[in-house]
């Protein structure tokens, strides 16, 4: 738990006031209390969680439930409006941003989508049902994605359209580096 936290830490700029992290630490405790195995002991850390998840909500409006699979250096880039199923996945190096749904397309339908490495997730999209997004991928602000995404594609609109993505496109970093 404590190396993922501080892994967080360093993703979020190391910043403590990024409200992304906090979020993120909610769900790592959360995570980490499945480890104790004597259920006696696990249950006032269990009755922690349950408080911290509900002042995550209600404070940062963020819906993060633990039993989520989230990869590392996952980064909530803007907080607000953002829920996740408790069986949907997330890779490695992925970003999301505000108001994202990624969850069941119907209620009582068993499914939420699985989301590769380095995938990066635009404010307001939805991803729903039982759906893969590849590595590499990025979805559009606004998307709403109800089928699968191959790897190294763009997926943009209402349904969302799936292009590929354009080889030689310059990563942020090294723009900045340029400079």
């Amino acid at each position: 738990m404590f190396e993922n936290i501080r892994e967080d830490w360093r993703t979020h700029d190391r910043k403590w006031n990024r409200h992304g992290f906090w979020v993120l630490v909610v769900y790592r405790f959360g995570r980490w209390r499945y480890t104790i195995r004597l259920r006696p002991l696990r249950m006032p850390f269990s009755f922690c969680y349950e408080v911290l998840k509900f002042l995550s909500v209600m404070l940062l409006g963020t819906e993060l439930p633990c039993e989520a699979a989230i990869g590392r250096r996952f980064v909530i880039e803007h907080i607000g409006g953002i829920v996740v199923s408790g069986d949907a996945t997330f890779g490695d190096d992925c970003i999301m941003r505000n108001g994202v749904t990624v969850g069941l397309r119907h209620r009582g339908v068993r499914g939420s989508p699985q989301i590769g490495n380095r995938v990066d997730i635009g404010a307001g999209a939805k991803l729903l049902g039982p759906i893969r997004i590849g590595d590499d991928t990025a979805i559009g602000a606004n998307a709403v994605v109800l089928c699968d995404v191959p790897a190294n594609s763009i997926a943009v609109g209402v349904p969302a359209r799936i292009s590929p993505r354009k080889t030689g496109a310059v990563p942020l970093e090294k723009m900045e580096a340029q400079q």
